[in-house]
């Protein structure tokens, strides 16, 4: 299989709806805001197999000190190919590059994959620290 990992390139919106639809998030976002969100990105990375896009992730943040891994997905035809490890690769890369001392690097991961990220030395915090969020709807 060739591929190719496209550093500091954005998912189109098209790509990004691709993307998303194709692991089951379709539901749960909001793609009228997506662009906007896209375009605000730290940094994002995409994988495409010649013009087709196989996997993306991104960093948002302040751009100082909050910074934090974002939409790591990789098409299902695609999984188990050490796609994902690739696109994880390039974005700590950046953050190592360009992220301050002391910065907070933060993410949450979708059910059953918090053993992927531990591999990047990710920890869950629990009970010391407790992951919360809170989605709005309209």
């Amino acid at each position: 299989m060739t591929y190719k990992i496209l550093t500091n390139t954005s998912p189109t919106l098209e790509e990004y709806i691709y993307l998303c639809s194709s692991v089951g998030w379709k539901e749960f976002m909001n793609f009228d805001a997506a662009e906007t969100s896209i375009r605000n990105s730290v940094y994002s990375v995409v994988v495409k197999d010649h013009n087709t896009i196989m996997g993306m992730g991104r960093i948002v943040g302040d751009h100082a000190i909050y910074f934090y891994i974002q939409d790591i997905v990789v098409h299902p035809d695609y999984q188990g190919k050490g796609i994902g490890k690739k696109i994880m690769s390039a974005l700590l890369m950046y953050l190592e590059e360009n992220a301050p001392d002391k910065a907070f690097i933060g993410l949450f991961a979708s059910e059953g994959k918090g053993d992927f990220y531990e591999k990047y030395d990710f920890k869950d915090f629990s009970p010391s620290m407790t992951g919360m969020f809170k989605v709005i709807s309209k």
